[in-house]
Formats: structure tokens, sequence, C-alpha cells
């Protein structure tokens, strides 16, 4: 489309940047540095810590995106309905974003769990010690899910790169002609032509 939507696209895109790289440094950098810290007493500590002061910036960050993403799904509603690829690809978005979501909220939880083991003995953050059996299972969780959501919003990274190749304007003329053929009734063909139109 013509019309510029710098601000939501600005939200869209700082939001799921954050969101990503925060969530990888931390699978990285906080659990792995807490798993080697000298005093298996104060391992649970240390990561919880680091993630209670990352978790209300990741929430800040969270909600930029869905802002920036319920807007740009607004705004490019047309392109949605007429042409071709698009209504799927913003499928697998919204399947992304929801799996994400619930992944980072239950990861949230455990996350809280364990803060309760405060002074417990651990391997690490996601490695039960002897001492540390009692909230074993949610260690263990842990370990999968801190990894589930990089790759997650990795994932909607790679599709809005996606979406915006089909925004080119002779990708969307073809994919606008390839979708008006399924569908060649003379209201959606002048909302094909406003569009390809918008598109120049």
């Amino acid at each position: 489309m013509s019309q510029r939507h710098t601000a939501l696209r600005s939200l869209h895109d700082l939001g799921l940047a954050a969101w990503f790289g925060g969530t990888l440094m931390g699978a990285i950098g906080v659990n792995g540095a807490a798993a080697k810290y000298a005093e298996p007493r104060q391992r649970l500590r240390l990561a919880s810590k680091g993630w209670s002061r990352w978790t209300p910036v990741n929430a800040a960050a969270i909600g930029s995106h869905l802002i920036g993403a319920t807007g740009e799904l607004v705004t490019e509603s047309p392109r949605v309905a007429l042409q071709s690829g698009v209504g799927k690809m913003s499928i697998a978005k919204a399947g992304l974003t929801a799996a994400a979501l619930g992944t980072t909220a239950y990861s949230r939880m455990l996350g809280k769990r364990i803060e309760q083991a405060d002074g417990m003995a651990s391997e690490g953050i996601t490695e039960p010690g002897e001492e540390s059996q009692q909230i074993a299972s949610e260690q263990r969780q842990l370990k999968v899910l801190q990894w589930a959501i990089p790759v997650l919003t990795g994932a909607l990274i790679i599709v809005t790169a996606l979406a915006g190749e089909q925004q080119k304007p002779r990708q969307v003329v073809k994919g606008v002609f390839k979708q008006a053929r399924k569908a060649s009734k003379p209201s959606n063909m002048r909302r094909v032509a406003q569009l390809i139109q918008h598109a120049r």
C-alpha cells in the first residue's frame, strides 16, 4: 500500500526484536551464568532476580508488538482479503504469536514457582540438583521452553520478512490478479483496481 504506517511498523518490529533478543540472551546469558556460579544455593536466586528485572521490559515489548501487529492487520485488511497468499501468511503469523504468548506466560509461571525455592542448592536454573528435586519437573519444562520462545519469535521475524516481500508492488499486482481469478465478481474487480492503484 502507498500509505505509510511508520509508527505501527516500528512498534511491531522493535517489540518483536526485544522479545526475541531478550529471551535468547536470558537463556544463554542469565541462565548460563547462574548455572556457573560457585555457590549452588545462590544459583536459583541469581537467575530469578535477572528474569524478574527483565519481565516488565519484556511485557512492554510484547504489548508494543501486539499493538503494532493489530494496527498493521487493520490497515492492510484490503490486501488480506484481495491478495493471494496474504491471508494464509496472516493466519500463520497469528498462530505463531499465540504460541509465543502462551509459551512466554507459562515459562514465567514456572519461573515464579522455581523462585519460591530460593536458597535450595541446584545445578542450575533448569538443571535440578539433589536438593531441588521437588521443583525438578518445573526445571525440566523450563529447559525446553527457554529455547521454544526464541524459536517461535524468530519464526515470527521470518514471517514478517515474508510479509514485507508481499508488499512489493509487483507482488501485490501478481497476488491480486491470482486471487481475482478465483472470484471474479464485479465488486471484487473494482476493489482489485483500487488496490493496484494504491500499490503503484
